[in-house]
């Protein structure tokens, strides 16, 4: 089987609110959310690892804090986003709901991006709610 390598990015916190649904979710809340990276490949290197966790701490984890890390992630046609822009707050717009699904797509979307083996993305929500992206094997 071929080796896998896990990665566990810190914490962070966002806020979002899901358009055109019916249920709490449709309203502003927060979640302190945990993204697990796993990671693939048939081979390891000369270290005997499959990638080194500083490298993609430094990358994935950067652009978490950057990107998504105490921000307002919401769909770009929400109506709430221009009187958000307008008090200057921390905003993360996206084509579609920012559901845990979406969002773990996102995480495997930009670490595939920077050429990581990457073959799957847990997002959880809370401590038993969370989504996965990734390759069928």
């Amino acid at each position: 089987p071929a080796p896998l390598h896990y990665f566990h990015p810190r914490r962070s916190s966002d806020l979002h609110r899901l358009l055109e649904y019916d249920g709490k979710c449709k309203h502003l809340h927060g979640h302190k959310g945990r993204a697990v990276i796993a990671i693939e490949s048939d081979r390891l290197d000369r270290l005997g690892m499959v990638l080194d966790f500083s490298e993609i701490k430094r990358v994935v984890s950067g652009w978490i804090d950057e990107n998504l890390d105490h921000r307002m992630i919401l769909h770009r046609d929400d109506p709430a986003v221009p009187f958000l822009q307008q008090l200057g707050e921390p905003l993360y717009l996206v084509d579609e709901n920012p559901t845990a699904e979406s969002i773990a797509r996102l995480i495997y979307e930009y670490a595939l991006s920077k050429g990581y083996p990457v073959c799957q993305v847990d997002l959880w929500e809370t401590r038993s709610c969370y989504a996965s992206y990734g390759i069928e094997r």
